[in-house]
């Protein structure tokens, strides 16, 4: 089999082709999160913790040979952590309300044994017995 037609098997399994739409529409749904993140929650939470940008702490560390301030940006970190936290519940939600959705399967009833294996069974527990 020459490497062409294997890639072509491989790259048309269904496993492949599920996982590329999921990586796109996951980037997709990314950004619609980064945007409910960003636009929708975070400005609340800045006025009820009075006005704060953490993208705007830092710590400055010096002057580089050119004159500008080196600086420590932790609160751009701090602001990534918060929309990581703030995404991961959203999206914990969302799934949790894609999983109550879901229809759980329904048991099947079990069949009755065939009378031949109650016979036996009979007879075994009989034999014990003795």
């Amino acid at each position: 089999m020459s490497i062409g037609s294997e890639f072509k098997e491989f790259a048309m399994k269904g496993n492949v082709v599920d996982m590329a739409v999921g990586v796109i529409i996951g980037a997709a749904f990314g950004k619609i999160v980064s945007s409910l993140v960003g636009d929708v929650i975070m400005p609340p939470v800045g006025i009820l913790i009075g006005g704060i940008n953490f993208s705007d702490l830092a710590v400055k560390l010096g002057m580089d040979p050119k004159g500008a301030p080196v600086l420590l940006k932790y609160g751009s970190f701090l602001q990534t952590i918060f929309d990581f936290l703030i995404i991961a519940i959203v999206i914990f939600i969302m799934i949790r309300g894609i999983n109550r959705l879901k229809k759980p399967p329904a048991a099947a009833a079990d069949a009755p044994p065939p009378r031949q294996e109650v016979l036996l069974e009979q007879i075994r527990d009989a034999l014990t017995r003795r």
